[in-house]
């Protein structure tokens, strides 16, 4: 990382008035800051160093990376340091004819430069002299068009997954600055498995003891194994399968049983009965194998059945969680994060892409519900509330009106938005007084009621503890009175929250 190129332009107004005009990097812009606040997806401080006269903006990164951001919201990186980004800046720039200059500015110019070809040979001209001096000052090489272009397809295949930009305060993504295709998701989660199938395929000892030994590396094993599917694997596939046992019930558990029972070989039912009685899960998980005695055909029915509701052997067709999550517990945190925001993004720009195939009219939140788990998971509450918000307003009864207020509550209070929290179990509260329909039947001596009281206990702890004293006493009121609410059984388990906040709330002064 280097920053000699901006230096340079700093404390020489000659250089920083080329660099400015004609190749529109304007230092006396980052005083202007950018159009809208924004945040990298993944943290990290993003330092303004020089705009454009479009609204664009020029961030440095923490790894010294130069980002730009348009004013119509895209964003790219576009090259690893200042000096990087000048280079390829200054080399690729090309003349405009359409570009608006102050046109006496213009009419001097062209007067000084003009040998008689025109004001276009004029503009031209000046680029190349321009270019040529700026090159020279700042220790630029000379390279081909060809070599800068690779230099910045390289370094926009880059933004993504560490420098995804976010806008600040509806936190969606900015779009890509380039349309250069990237490899799909599946291929980076899938790599080390695919590795360890070579291993196990070639009859490593060692790899299938390191294999057995590792629950993940057992999974990206078998989800290799899934799409490349070879007839020799099958003594490798039962082995994977005992192992995964260790595991529970597992969706690759599953996967290990369908990839054996599709070779038809009814000396592995005795295999596939003692793996489904390994526990109460696996049993429930695994219904439906045929019994012993079943025919080959048979064994290979089932298993086929299965793989093609659930599995099948294009990698495209799996659930993108299936991906993330493997992608999450590799330590691809980025990568599964940039995935699930462009997902939400999508959703929230089109919700059409909620409705239920076999009910066009109607939508299904689901897909929001399990990407704010996702989130959650990750560790980003922001956009885990995000999802939620929008889960929560597409709620049309009120037992689903109220436990999706009851989760988006949880998550305020989880990443500091106290207000928000407080307001929104006080719409909670409103849908329990006149819910508009009866769904919401005898929810005092369910776990809603308990976990409703919980929650308005647990913000009431957090208000006091935060020395918000007015809010933390004017909840618990609200908070007893759902608890009179409950059933016997539902007081249960809250007596001794609610005891202990009450406690809290008489300490302040």
């Amino acid at each position: 990382m280097t920053d000699h190129a901006l230096r340079a332009l700093r404390e020489n107004p000659r250089l920083a008035e080329l660099a400015a005009y004609p190749f529109n990097f304007d230092i006396g812009r980052a005083a202007h800051g950018h159009v809208e606040e924004v945040r990298l997806a993944s943290g990290g401080p993003l330092d303004i160093v020089a705009g454009d006269d479009t609204g664009g903006t020029y961030f440095v990164c923490a790894d010294g990376s130069m980002l730009y951001a348009d004013s119509e919201g895209s964003a790219g990186i576009i090259g690893s340091s200042v000096d990087e980004a000048l280079e390829i800046m200054i080399g690729l720039e090309e003349d405009d004819e359409d570009e608006e200059e102050d046109e006496e500015d213009e009419e001097e110019l062209d007067e000084q430069y003009d040998d008689g070809d025109g004001a276009e040979q004029s503009h031209l001209r000046r680029l190349e002299e321009a270019r040529t001096e700026l090159r020279a000052a700042l220790g630029f090489p000379e390279r081909s068009p060809a070599e800068l272009e690779a230099m910045l397809r390289a370094a926009l295949l880059r933004t993504e997954p560490d420098f995804l930009l976010l806008n600040g305060t509806e936190h969606n993504a900015y779009q890509l600055l380039d349309s250069y295709a990237r490899p799909p998701l599946w291929e980076p989660v899938l790599a080390s498995g695919r590795a360890d199938l070579t291993l196990l395929r070639a009859g490593d000892g060692a790899a299938w003891e390191a294999v057995a030994e590792d629950p993940l590396r057992r999974r990206l094993a078998l989800r290799a194994a899934q799409f490349d599917r070879a007839e020799g694997d099958l003594e490798l596939l039962r082995h994977l399968l005992r192992q995964e046992t260790r595991s529970s019930m597992t969706d690759e558990l599953r996967l290990a049983a369908v990839l054996v029972g599709l070779r038809g070989d009814v000396g592995d039912l005795p295999l596939l009965h003692e793996v489904r009685e390994t526990d109460y899960d696996t049993a429930c998980g695994l219904g439906g194998i045929p019994e012993p005695g079943a025919t080959s055909e048979e064994l290979r029915d089932w298993a086929q059945g299965l793989d093609d509701s659930l599995f099948g052997t294009d990698p495209a067709d799996e659930p993108v969680s299936t991906w993330t999550d493997l992608a999450r517990e590799q330590g691809m945190t980025e990568l599964a994060r940039v995935t699930l925001i462009r997902g939400l993004d999508a959703i929230v720009m089109d919700q059409s892409r909620l409705r239920r195939p076999d009910a066009p009219r109607a939508l299904t939140t689901a897909p929001l519900r399990t990407l704010a788990r996702d989130f959650e998971e990750l560790g980003d509450r922001t956009q885990a509330l995000r999802a939620q918000q929008l889960h929560t307003a597409l709620q049309e009864k009120a037992w689903d009106r109220v436990s999706a207020r009851l989760n988006q509550a949880r998550l305020e209070r989880e990443d500091g938005q106290l207000a928000q929290a407080v307001q929104t179990l006080a719409t909670l509260r409103e849908i329990l007084a006149a819910p508009g329909d009866d769904s919401l039947r005898q929810w005092e001596g369910v776990n809603l009621g308990r976990f409703i009281a919980e929650e308005h206990y647990r913000l009431t702890r957090v208000l006091a503890d935060a020395h918000l004293t007015d809010e933390a006493r004017s909840l618990l009121p609200a908070a007893d009175a759902i608890l009179g609410e409950l059933s016997e059984n539902g007081t249960k388990g809250v007596r001794e929250l609610a005891e202990e906040t009450a406690a809290r709330v008489r300490e302040l002064s």
